[in-house]
């Protein structure tokens, strides 16, 4: 789950299956820590196009947008997000287990949002450019 405004990665879930009630779980965890989006961007995977995640998104008032197929450039960040995990995490090692692939995923991503500069934000890191932003240009985002 990537931040639409700041681009921190709000969460990865890894695991060998996503079903949608896992998703609206992870919703939920960051709902409680960040609020609700405006909306939510994603592609038509089985898990995100559910009836479980249509009634969430009705009930708490969440936008749900869809990209096109084939349209890669709807999701630019994510697709530039998901292509730096793989190179630098999945492609990177040799996990041995499901429990490495977590730890070594929340390390990188402690590493992501804390400590690399972002070249989509000026080159700043997260917190440096949410320094710089009103808390209402920080509230009015989505998640893809």
């Amino acid at each position: 789950m990537l931040d639409d405004f700041s681009r921190e990665c709000l969460a990865i879930e890894v695991d060998t299956n996503l079903p949608a009630a896992r998703v609206l779980r992870v919703l939920d965890r960051l709902v409680a820590l960040c609020g609700l989006p405006a909306k939510l961007r994603m592609d038509k995977g089985p898990e995100l196009i559910s009836v479980l995640l249509a009634d969430w998104s009705e009930k708490n008032r969440v936008a749900l947008e869809f990209i096109q197929p084939g349209k890669p450039t709807q999701s630019s960040y994510i697709e530039r997000f998901n292509k730096t995990f793989r190179e630098k995490v999945l492609d990177f090692y040799l996990f041995k287990s499901l429990t490495e692939v977590k730890e070594i995923t929340s390390n990188w991503l402690r590493q992501y949002n804390e400590k690399r500069p972002h070249e989509s934000l000026g080159n700043l890191t997260l917190a440096e450019f949410l320094m710089k932003k009103s808390p209402r240009e920080v509230s009015t985002c989505g998640w893809y």
